[in-house]
């Protein structure tokens, strides 16, 4: 078993943190005000969270790392006095955290900021945090970020000609019976000649990509997509992708792209494994659920999605953490069935996903939250900041060909990729 690792904020006999939350006047653009160190950021459509500095944190690994997490979640949401003066989903104590893809993998855990600042259908707020209530801060826009210089992309351990044997690997172990899909990452890698001022790439994305969500926990960011788990008051809502085309620039064309996919044999077989795994994975904690017969085609700027939202209504206890961890990994980031599949990831894939493809998002006292999956997503690698591990990913099934899934990882490393390249 492995134990969390707490900061000293957050040790047995600890002073109980202090919050505070009072409505403000809308900031402007969440992003501007966030400092160059110790940011975090979980932006849908302008508005969401961001936060800076360290009031406290949980570090945990290992296949009890969701567990150890909210046992530590607990421990603090019991011990903290909150003043909540605006009361809506966001307000309050409010702890961001990443999860990694797999157990054997560093790097999971919540932080609590010093600082949240919030916007919600037209209200915002500021969260304080510490050991005493203060005032809420003044808020003003930093300095601008600094844009990344003299990037250069190379690929990571494999190659594109390697990874599509690896893909044909998988389609031959998906013919051979037993496994119907597995999904398989790919990374390039970023070397910069300064280090990386990660509000750049996450203003581009939230620019670009309104209708994903722009994450940053810890040198882990992007814009994902796909909202793993959202509970909400006793509403649970994710939204499945599964199924993807790339995008031509032509909105004619790409009208015809858009129903060739809603009709593709092999895109539909993908979704509906990864509709299923989500279902049967939230079914427990319902009291009822609305799974749709049909997806719809999620339209971003760089590609196409299937996508289904499976909604209920929650039936225990349950906080949106645990939720998290009975839906990961779904079909949509593992494969079906998920135990073989991911088995097989760790045989031939030839990478650590670190935090790829695992939860990223926040949690509220309440249990309530917003958790996505970390897609369309990038690892700031060392110390220095100057090296960056971009990835995607591809499901994998008997009639994928390996060229065609090349040409769609590499489509689903545009935005990230295109977030650090100078303009």
């Amino acid at each position: 078993m492995n134990n969390p690792v707490l900061d000293p904020a957050s040790a047995p006999g600890a002073v109980p943190l202090l919050v505070r939350t009072v409505e403000i006047d809308d900031p402007g653009p969440l992003l501007s005000l966030l400092p160059r160190d110790e940011a975090y950021a979980w932006i849908h459509h302008g508005d969401g969270l961001v936060g800076w500095g360290r009031a406290a944190s949980c570090e945990t690994s290992g296949v009890r790392r969701f567990d150890d997490a909210s046992s530590w979640w607990r421990e603090i949401t019991r011990h903290s006095v909150v003043r909540d003066e605006v009361d809506v989903p966001g307000t309050g104590l409010v702890a961001f955290g990443t999860f990694t893809f797999s157990g054997g993998s560093a790097g999971s855990g919540l932080v609590v900021p010093e600082v949240v600042v919030g916007r919600r259908d037209g209200r915002s707020w500021v969260t304080v945090v510490g050991s005493g209530i203060s005032m809420p801060p003044l808020l003003s826009a930093t300095e601008p970020p600094l844009e990344p210089t003299g990037v250069t992309f190379s690929d990571g351990p494999v190659g594109p000609t390697t990874w599509q044997e690896i893909v044909a690997d998988a389609v031959g172990r998906i013919a051979d019976g037993g496994l119907d899909k597995v999904v398989l990452a790919r990374t390039l890698v970023a070397e910069l000649d300064a280090p990386l001022d990660v509000r750049a790439p996450l203003t581009r994305l939230a620019d670009d990509y309104p209708e994903c969500w722009t994450f940053h926990v810890d040198g882990f960011f992007g814009s994902t997509p796909e909202m793993l788990v959202r509970l909400e008051r006793g509403l649970i809502t994710s939204r499945v992708l599964a199924g993807t085309i790339r995008r031509t620039g032509d909105d004619t064309h790409d009208l015809t792209l858009a129903a060739s996919l809603a009709r593709s044999s092999k895109d539909l077989e993908e979704h509906e494994y990864a509709v299923r795994s989500v279902a049967e994975a939230l079914a427990p904690h319902c009291t009822s659920m609305n799974v749709p017969e049909s997806p719809f085609v999620l339209h971003l700027p760089n590609v196409m999605h299937l996508a289904t939202d499976v909604t209920g209504v929650i039936r225990d206890d349950a906080s949106v953490l645990a939720l998290a961890e009975s839906l990961h990994p779904s079909a949509a980031v593992g494969g079906t069935p998920t135990k073989l599949a991911v088995e097989l990831i760790d045989e031939i894939e030839r990478l650590d996903r670190g935090r790829y493809a695992g939860p990223v998002g926040w949690i509220g006292a309440s249990g309530d939250g917003e958790w996505g999956i970390g897609l369309r997503s990038a690892q700031v690698e060392d110390e220095s900041g100057t090296r960056v591990r971009l990835f995607a990913g591809c499901g994998i099934v008997a009639d994928s060909v390996p060229a065609d899934e090349l040409a769609e990882a590499d489509a689903k490393l545009i935005p990230v990729r295109d977030a650090l390249s100078p303009r």
